[in-house]
C-alpha cells in the first residue's frame, strides 16, 4: 500500500520567514513572498498624508532635513516621520505628525488611523495591530511668511 501525503496550498514556512521587523516572507503554493518594512512605511505616509489636517509628516528635525532633502533632485522621502515594526503577520506603526492649525487634533488623530490600517492591512495583507500617532506642532498660515517680514506697520519712520 502507497500512502500520499499532500501538503496544504498556503502555509508559512519558517525557514523562510525573516526575523521580526526586518520584512514579512510568506511561503504561499508555489512561491513566496516578502513584504519589506520600508513598503509598509511608504503605505503608511501618504495614507496618512491623504488626510485633511495634515500638514507634514516628522517632528522638527526629520522635518529640516526633509526640507534640504526636497531641494535635491529625487523624488520625497515618503517614509518621514513613520516608524514602522513588521512582524510574520502583523504590523505596529507610528506617524509623526503636525497639525494644522483649527483642525481637531483628537479626530485627525482617529482619521489617520483609520487611513494607515486600510491602507496597510488591505495592500499587503497584514494586520494592523497599532497606530500611534504623536503631534509634534501645529501649522498656522502665518507660518508660511518665509520673508522674515512683519505684516505689521513700523512704530518708527
Amino acid at each position: 500500500m502507497t500512502s500520499t501525503t499532500t501538503k496544504p496550498a498556503a502555509t508559512t514556512d519558517e525557514s523562510t520567514a525573516t526575523k521580526p521587523g526586518s520584512a514579512l516572507s510568506t511561503q504561499v503554493g508555489r512561491g513566496s513572498t516578502s513584504i519589506a518594512d520600508v513598503v509598509v512605511s511608504k503605505i503608511a505616509g501618504i495614507a496618512a498624508r491623504e488626510v485633511d489636517g495634515v500638514y507634514d509628516l516628522g517632528g522638527q528635525a526629520a522635518r529640516v532635513v526633509g526640507r534640504i532633502r526636497e531641494t535635491l533632485p529625487g523624488a520625497p522621502d515618503l517614509t518621514q516621520g513613520v516608524t514602522v515594526e513588521v512582524g510574520e503577520r502583523q504590523a505596529a506603526v507610528d506617524v509623526a505628525i503636525v497639525a494644522e492649525y483649527g483642525v481637531a487634533i483628537h479626530d485627525l488623530a482617529a482619521g489617520i488611523r483609520s487611513n494607515v490600517i486600510d491602507a496597510v492591512e488591505s495592500m499587503t495583507g497584514l494586520e494592523v495591530t497599532e497606530v500611534n500617532v504623536t503631534v509634534h506642532d501645529v501649522h498656522f498660515a502665518d507660518d508660511d511668511d518665509v520673508t522674515g517680514e512683519s505684516s505689521s506697520e513700523s512704530r518708527v519712520q
